[in-house]
């Protein structure tokens, strides 16, 4: 059943509707569309946002799904979102918002296309791949220009897309942007053996810095255990939650995710999960909570409940890079900022994102900052790889 601010349009046999979830989409269906390598845009983890009201009525993030059907099968979709903030995007436009309103500009509504709360790329504009993706897409990107014209919304942002999708996109007047993330990434074409083989590739210099942080952490006499989210027990799923939402109150950040998020994906998304915990004795005092699909493994959170030098490193980094080494996973993508990666083995990797502005002088605006922004991102990734602690870029043979 549609949303009532929702819309319909044929092209070419095919057929757009709104939805006011993944929930209204059987899961097989939706999950045919998604990604081999994408844990976060499975039915699995959408519905659990879904359920545990971390979205939806009453939050910043109102489902709006686009769906495609033709001769009566799910053939396309866009997990797209009615937003009145710019909160838990991780692509900021806060000075857009500023800029729209000191002009007299209403910014809020807008529409945005990602998963909440998660700087993953992944495909935005899905299809399924038995269908021909050209006018699938066209007619989702129609689908959304129609949606924001009954919301009234000022502009669509689709975060952290693909480059395949930034070109069709831009090429139906979206503007792109540039930004980047910090990745590791195994060897090719021959993995690495273990975690010693990936720190001959650094500098001798960088290479005892980690070694001693390693062994700064082996002194506190920690247990740690990297462990998928099926075995977790009580006590570490309770741990998992609260250093979660200590790292929430240590920052001044929002908590989005609600206690039964977790609840949610520990009974209905423990396969995609990769948890490391650190134990004093029987009690965990930190924790990160990863999630991993088909060779990516992605750091998401963090937390613990006292402050131990290196021991952030040790778990969001080292054991997370040993475990891919050892399990020959392609990927590590570290998320959203922190420079203090680079020295950690993650390298600077570019990311996209495509933006509709409604209003044309603002559109116009923000297309100059964009072009300088781009300048500027290349500058900093290039200044990254200079300053990075390996003597030859890795992952090359």
């Amino acid at each position: 059943m549609a949303t009532p601010c929702s819309s319909s349009a044929p092209s070419s046999a095919l057929t757009v509707a709104v939805l006011g979830g993944v929930a209204q989409v059987p899961q097989q269906s939706w999950d045919a569309l998604v990604d081999d390598d994408d844990p976060f845009l499975e039915h699995a983890f959408l519905s659990a946002l879904e359920r545990s009201r971390s979205v939806g009525p009453g939050t910043a993030w109102e489902p709006r799904f686009l769906v495609a059907h033709q001769s009566g099968q799910l053939v396309g979709a866009v997990p797209l979102y009615l937003k009145h903030d710019s909160l838990g995007e991780f692509i900021w436009d806060f000075a857009w918002a500023d800029g729209a309103h000191s002009a007299g500009l209403r910014y809020f509504p807008k529409l945005v296309a990602a998963v909440p709360f998660t700087p993953a790329g992944g495909h935005r504009l899905l299809v399924h791949p038995g269908a021909d993706r050209v006018p699938v897409t066209r007619a989702l990107i129609a689908g959304m220009r129609a949606l924001a014209d009954a919301c009234g919304a000022s502009s669509i942002h689709v975060l952290f897309c693909q480059e395949e999708e930034l070109r069709e996109l831009t090429s139906a007047g979206f503007m792109s942007r540039a930004s980047y993330q910090f990745h590791w990434t195994n060897r090719s074409p021959e993995p690495y053996r273990d975690f010693d083989d990936f720190l001959t590739a650094y500098r001798s210099r960088q290479r005892k810095q980690v070694h001693h942080e390693r062994s700064v952490v082996g002194d506190y006499g920690l247990r740690v255990v990297v462990a998928p989210g099926s075995a977790l027990d009580e006590r570490a799923w309770a741990a998992v939650e609260r250093f979660y939402r200590a790292t929430v109150d240590e920052y001044g950040s929002t908590a989005f995710l609600t206690p039964a998020f977790f609840r949610e994906i520990r009974h209905h998304h423990p396969h995609r999960i990769l948890a490391t915990l650190a134990y004093q004795g029987e009690e965990p005092v930190a924790s990160t909570l990863n999630f991993m699909r088909g060779g990516r493994l992605f750091g998401r959170y963090w937390g613990s409940a006292q402050h131990l030098p290196m021991l952030h490193f040790e778990m969001c980094f080292y054991r997370l890079i040993e475990y891919a080494i050892t399990h020959r996973l392609r990927i590590f993508e570290g998320g959203a900022g922190g420079e203090h990666k680079l020295k950690r083995g993650l390298l600077p990797e570019r990311t996209h994102s495509a933006h509709w502005i409604r209003h044309p002088a603002l559109a116009r605006a923000i297309a100059n900052y964009l072009h300088q922004e781009a300048l500027a991102v290349e500058a900093e990734i290039r200044a990254c790889l200079e300053a990075s602690p390996f003597a030859h870029r890795p992952g090359n043979g």
